[in-house]
């Protein structure tokens, strides 16, 4: 298989239950990365590279694998939970994909308005910043980005990082792994898996939510982890136009309908499309994908589905009728178990730092 080739199948045989036989000369490399990764983390926990405490606890919501797992909807159940509660939380990330992202130094750091510039700021957290109603900043280096928010906003008094389980330069109150049914995928470090620290990384998380029914289980001490199971639920369709519109599936059944989905995995939208009775015709795209007009350049007549984290990219470019579906996270407990946000809430009354 020829290099380009590869890199564009990559994901699809990460999450093949057995390592593809393209993919062996790929384990050298493997193998000196998870070098690499083991001795930062060394270098932080002896206190060699330093990391930084905040003077309000953080939680994480992050990942192992590569690529979207459900986090973002995570982070908006897990901010409505918190204002409930009388908590005053605030959202930093790392911009994605913005230009705010880019460059070496990792300085840049921006607050995140709901009229921003998805271009600048990154998809996501242009998403969180309009669904969540509290501050949200950006910026690699998560530690200023929080220190900004602070100091901008000195009334929030808990900080929920998007991403960032492996900015360990941000100490942390509580870690939360999420990870799609895909799961770990044939278990290997990148460039050889999708996994970007080793499973038994898993040891210092809180708790691991599981976006969808997972197709295989943790293996070893990650097993004896709370777990719990996320589903998204979304019923209604919104314009993509921002008019103050909506139906229902039953309006857009027997209808020519293009559904577009730019995220980790595109046929969670598509399945869920399905569950709702819809016929359609799907077009995955690359997460974080930067959408063109010829993108949507569909048949005169049809109507575009998207996700809402695509609709802040492309929403402007479709010239026809196009509907956004908006979810919700609901998290399940386990019979006899706790619910995991009280899990989360008795792990930050201690404050002790992951």
């Amino acid at each position: 298989m020829a290099a380009g080739g590869l890199a564009r199948r990559l994901p699809q045989r990460w999450y093949e239950r057995r390592l593809a036989l393209a993919l062996w000369p790929l384990l050298p490399l493997s193998l000196l990365f998870g070098a690499l990764v083991g001795a930062r983390r060394w270098l932080y926990r002896c206190g060699l590279l330093r990391s930084h405490r905040l003077p309000v606890p953080v939680i994480v919501v992050g990942n192992l694998t590569v690529g979207g797992s459900g986090k973002t909807p995570l982070v908006l159940w897990l901010v409505a939970k918190l204002r409930a509660r009388g908590w005053r939380p605030a959202i930093v990330s790392r911009g994605y994909g913005g230009r705010g992202d880019r460059g070496g130094s990792g300085a840049r750091v921006l607050p995140v308005v709901a009229t921003a510039d998805c271009a600048v700021v990154g998809d996501e957290p242009l998403l969180l910043a309009r669904r969540s109603g509290v501050p949200v900043f950006v910026g690699r280096d998560r530690v200023a980005a929080a220190r900004a928010l602070l100091a901008a906003h000195p009334e929030c008094n808990v900080i929920v990082a998007d991403d960032g389980l492996q900015h360990y330069r941000l100490q942390r109150s509580v870690e939360l792994a999420v990870f799609d049914q895909r799961g770990v995928g044939n278990g290997w470090l990148l460039p050889a898996g999708p996994l970007r620290e080793p499973l038994p990384r898993l040891s210092s998380v809180l708790a691991v939510v599981w976006n969808g029914r997972p197709e295989q289980a943790l293996a070893g001490a990650a097993r004896k982890l709370p777990q719990f199971a996320m589903r998204l639920r979304g019923q209604r369709f919104i314009a993509a136009s921002g008019e103050p519109r909506s139906c229902d599936a039953d309006a857009l059944r027997g209808r020519r309908l293009h559904a577009l989905a730019g995220i980790g995995d595109p046929s969670r939208f598509f399945r869920q499309l399905t569950a709702l009775g819809l016929d359609f015709e799907a077009h995955p795209f690359p997460d974080h994908h930067r959408y063109r007009a010829g993108d949507l350049a569909f048949a005169e007549g049809a109507v575009v589905l998207m996700t809402e984290k695509d609709a802040v990219k492309c929403a402007a470019l479709v010239t026809g009728e196009a509907w956004v579906l908006p979810v919700e996270a609901v998290i399940d407990t386990p019979p006899g178990g706790r619910a995991l946000f009280e899990t989360i809430l008795e792990k930050l009354h201690g404050r002790t730092p992951a």
